[in-house]
């Protein structure tokens, strides 16, 4: 199998290494990748957003599988360009991957589906927005609407602050907040049958204890010692299930990975987002777990064989990813920095470029690299993975030091 992955980051390069990693795959292609892409995949130039030249590419290098990373790709409609070549490819339509491109959109599936999620209102001028923080009270909970790399998010005490946020981005959803802890699971599916991965947990806010902006996500562990055993069971049943038949209904079924952002509150799970792709940085610790071969399973989601896919293997332990940030990151992240001690077995590389004139490795994004390790159990998981990132030296970077720590710790609990 010939397979192609579009896209640049730590997600991308989870990716590239489990598909590479398959015996079925006979050739690895990645547009644009990354330097650390490179390592296993021969990297082609390509504007991911752009359909025609996405697709033009995949004919080019005979593709038998696309597998489409970021959701910018998806919601500019990419898959279906891609398909109307006659390629399988993992990722949903355009029209399905509003699921993620409108936040508005993803409420009125929530709602027709009869899944469990936040009071929300979609709001589009200041009056609104106010009436709508006044009603929720604090935390106030606003979104932007659209697509913002993870950070368009604030979660806050300060009504002012929540205000700012949404005149800044417009057309926006405010919502109840959500008490209790925050869960990622994937879903892998052809649009009928759905296949459920590990549940994950990340950590949104730049600093430790939660503190600080929403960021893309400082680092992420799983599985869960304290989730409940039936959990997955019951994500799948009350809201996989009817939001993929909901998608059904309207004409627009979702087949890729469908990504579910739980907050686990008192009256049990209840979806706080959904998303059309693989979430970063949780992708990398739960492929690093995954026994099963990844082209495999996403091609039969490609191809809607997954229901005579075999059962999914895993293996035992933990993992862990800790992120590092360059200086000035999430609000402005500075570039250009040289990195060493980033070629090891465990580093992925999210945000990162090659100088030209000597080859040296540069910071290129906000969230640059992330030490991925796994381990029989979580200690032994985060220690390795701290242990990696330790090498690493970015001028001016940071990181979170307590990924994982309350789990490890017993601090972590479902509201009663």
């Amino acid at each position: 199998m010939r397979v192609l992955l579009i896209g640049s980051g730590g997600r991308e390069h989870a990716l590239a290494l489990g598909l590479a990693a398959d015996p079925s795959v006979e050739q690895l292609i990645a547009a644009p990748g990354n330097p650390g892409i490179a390592s296993v995949a021969e990297l082609r130039q390509v504007d991911a957003v752009d359909p025609a030249a996405v697709a033009a590419l995949a004919v080019e290098v005979g593709a038998d599988l696309v597998v489409i990373g970021p959701e910018a790709p998806l919601v500019a409609g990419v898959a279906d360009v891609v398909r109307a070549k006659g390629i399988a490819v993992f990722g949903p339509s355009g029209a399905a991957a509003r699921i993620e491109g409108s936040k508005t959109f993803a409420k009125e599936i929530m709602t027709a589906a009869g899944v469990p999620t936040a009071r929300a209102y979609t709001c589009t001028d200041p009056g609104e927005v106010a009436r709508a923080l006044d009603e929720f009270g604090a935390p106030y909970v606003v979104k932007d609407d659209g697509l913002a790399a993870g950070k368009g998010v604030v979660v806050t005490e300060d009504r002012a602050h929540a205000l700012e946020h949404a005149a800044a981005c417009g057309q926006v959803v405010v919502e109840e907040y959500l008490a209790g802890p925050e869960v990622s699971l994937f879903v892998v599916t052809d649009g009928e049958a759905a296949l459920p991965l590990l549940p994950a947990q990340d950590f949104k806010r730049v600093g430790d204890g939660d503190t600080g902006p929403n960021t893309g996500g400082m680092g992420a562990y799983a599985p869960l010692p304290w989730a409940s055993p039936d959990l997955v069971e019951d994500v799948m049943a009350r809201v996989v299930q009817p939001t993929l038949a909901e998608m059904r209904r309207r004409g627009t079924p979702f087949s890729g990975l469908l990504y579910v952002g739980l907050a686990i509150t008192s009256r049990g799970p209840k979806v706080i987002e959904f998303n059309a792709r693989f979430g970063d940085p949780e992708t990398q610790v739960v492929l690093a777990l995954l026994e099963t071969p990844l082209a495999g399973l996403l091609n039969a989601a490609a191809t809607g064989t997954l229901a005579a896919h075999p059962p999914l293997r895993w293996r035992a332990g933990a993992g862990v990813a800790v992120v590092v940030a360059s200086a000035g990151y999430p609000e402005a992240a500075r570039t250009g920095d040289v990195i060493t001690g980033a070629d090891r077995p465990g580093i992925i590389h999210a945000g990162t470029a090659r100088r030209d004139s000597d080859g040296a490795l540069l910071s290129a994004g906000g969230r640059v690299l992330a030490g991925t390790a796994i381990g029989p159990d979580l200690e032994v998981a985060r220690d390795a993975a701290y242990a990696l990132i330790e090498g690493i030296e970015l001028d001016g970077s940071h990181h979170r030091r307590d990924i994982a720590l309350a789990a490890i710790e017993g601090r972590i609990a479902p509201p009663r």
